[in-house]
């Protein structure tokens, strides 16, 4: 699927497109993933439905993923603007793409996790849990599994 940005700027689910070399390149100094080795980078796209977003020159500009069974239960992971893009709305436009995907209609859970874009999440219907004791999570110190500084 395609979807248009009055911008000139193209969100786009194919797979093929992606730069994951542009995608890693983010994602290894981003801190939530510091360190991450490019092969977990290209697996994870490979797992995952993805929405890249690219300028008109076809450059990878910005990105987001759903680790998702797309039946029940989606994981928004990944998602982010390349430094000099921001101010285009971007953000808003790639998860809005992800979230108006075909696969990822009427599942019953979205999720994700962020420290500082709450409120562009709000904007689509997130929250934060009401009983965040029913969750529970393994944590991984990335510098510990990548050997990131």
């Amino acid at each position: 699927m395609k979807w248009s940005h009055p911008e000139g700027f193209e969100a786009d689910d194919d797979v093929n497109r992606i730069d994951v070399d542009a995608v890693h390149g983010f994602l290894s100094t981003a801190y939530w993933s510091p360190g991450v080795p490019r092969d977990v980078v290209a697996r994870s796209i490979e797992g995952s439905l993805n929405v890249g977003v690219y300028a008109a020159t076809g450059e990878l500009v910005a990105f987001a993923r759903a680790v998702t069974d797309r039946a029940t239960f989606a994981w928004i992971a990944d998602v982010f603007v390349l430094p000099e893009y921001r101010g285009h709305g971007l953000g808003k436009f790639v998860v809005e793409a992800l979230l108006d995907h075909p696969d990822l209609k009427g599942l019953r859970r979205l999720m994700l996790a962020t420290l500082d874009a709450h409120e562009l999440y709000r904007r689509h219907g997130f929250e934060e849990l009401a009983d965040p004791k029913r969750m529970m999570v393994i944590r991984h110190d990335p510098a510990e599994l990548y050997g990131a500084q």
